[in-house]
């Protein structure tokens, strides 16, 4: 995407101001340099963005709609600029966005996520002179060091960590405004990226992505799976749109949203020849297996621990911590291991009978799975599609999966009971 960050900027101004004069008197540039601007901005996007008339201009639906993103852009540009400057003791600098070049921008963004000039030169085929020359610029523009060399690796300074995340908002704000653009041409096209955490990779993210397609066959969607933290940053960079998952409480940064969509109900899983399969036990029985369960600070592991807390036991020693569903239903079949896992994310091997559940831990140990976003993102057509199909599956799937597993019970003396 090889976008002109001043071209954005006279394409906004001569739609707020309506002519092209207004607008180079604005921008201290000839009439000629604007109309230049915006022919030039035309011709790379394939879209008329400015309809010419009698007394001015007026944006088209696509000049309308990338205008609506440019704004955004600069805003967080302006944002993380002043911050950046803040951060240095300097005073605001008005007009940040009319100082840097987007190509400043992106290479400041591709040395820090390559380690090296080197190595973004490579990524990028760009000349590390150009890249070197490009950074420097950058710094002196806002007046402060934005990257540093540390033995072979090149880092970004501790002012540039934040000025850098508003950097990779602005690069994914211009993004969705090419996609939206991209959509008027070829109805269900643009990009979605989507972090995923393992309970919902089983049944709800397949049958949404399944149903979406069908409707957006033009659509590229991009699934990302990892650890929370590390999707939940990537969120906030704006490289990722969505993360689907269970949610967390308290939220641990006050810039995302949160929306429950689905109630889940964790089970004991074990294998369908487990010693304690099929038939009554004591809750202390739990306590001579070995679990396999995911990492300390997620849901899953918290309400593992509340389950043996809340009958007055401390949780067994875990031998291993897994958050990999496949390699979490690959371990329960090779021996007499134990985990929790919500009843969708072993569906398949349970119909197939070769893992079932021991009981059900109840009503306590329920959590609320759904939709994570930025607290500011205004998603695309095609994103907010596959939000709302998202929400109709686990609707459809929620309605249906209680019938999937027997009732339980607790005995006396707390001994578990499967229903017939």
């Amino acid at each position: 995407m090889g976008l002109n960050l001043r071209h954005l900027d006279t394409l906004a101004v001569a739609a707020r101001l309506g002519t092209l004069s207004a607008a180079s008197k604005e921008l201290n540039l000839s009439q000629p340099a604007v109309t230049q601007a915006v022919a030039s901005l035309e011709a790379q996007l394939r879209h008329t963005l400015l309809e010419r008339q009698v007394t001015g201009v007026r944006p088209t639906r696509a000049g309308f709609q990338l205008i609506a993103r440019v704004h955004r852009a600069v805003a967080y540009l302006e944002r993380g600029g002043q911050a950046l400057r803040r951060s240095a003791r300097l005073p605001a600098l008005p007009h940040i966005s009319r100082r840097v070049t987007l190509n400043q921008l992106r290479a400041l963004l591709a040395v820090d996520e390559a380690g090296s000039f080197a190595l973004a030169s490579a990524r990028t085929q760009l000349s590390q002179p150009a890249l070197h020359r490009s950074a420097r610029e950058l710094e002196e523009q806002l007046g402060v060091p934005l990257l540093t060399r540390q033995g072979r690796t090149v880092v970004k300074t501790p002012a540039a960590a934040h000025f850098l995340r508003y950097v990779s908002l602005v690069r994914a704000e211009l993004e969705a405004g090419v996609d939206e653009l991209e959509a008027l041409r070829s109805q269900g096209g643009g990009r979605l990226r989507i972090g995923t955490m393992p309970v919902a990779q089983a049944v709800l993210l397949p049958q949404s992505l399944a149903r979406f397609a069908r409707s957006y066959g033009d659509a590229h969607v991009n699934i990302v799976e990892g650890p929370y933290p590390e999707l939940l940053s990537s969120l906030r960079h704006g490289e990722l749109d969505i993360l689907v998952g269970a949610l967390r409480d308290p939220l641990p940064v006050s810039d995302v949203t949160q929306e429950g969509v689905f109630s889940d109900d964790p089970v004991i899983v074990a294998r369908s020849g487990h010693p304690l399969a099929r038939r009554p036990f004591g809750f202390e029985k739990l306590l001579e297996y070995p679990w396999v369960i995911s990492a300390s600070g997620t849901p899953g592991r918290r309400r593992w621990e509340e389950m043996f807390t809340s009958h007055g036991f401390e949780p067994p020693k875990l031998r291993i911590e897994c958050g990999s569903l496949l390699v979490i239903r690959g371990l329960m079949l090779e021996g007499d291991w134990l985990t929790l896992l919500s009843p969708d994310q072993f569906l398949f091997e349970a119909r197939a009978g070769l893992l079932t559940r021991l009981d059900e831990p109840g009503l306590k140990l329920r959590r609320r799975l759904g939709i994570t976003t930025r607290s500011d993102w205004r998603p695309t057509e095609l994103q907010a599609a596959f939000v709302e199909t998202f929400r109709e599956v686990c609707r459809e799937w929620g309605a249906e999966k209680t019938s999937e597993y027997q009732p339980f019970r607790y005995g006396e003396g707390g001994a578990i009971q499967l229903g017939e």
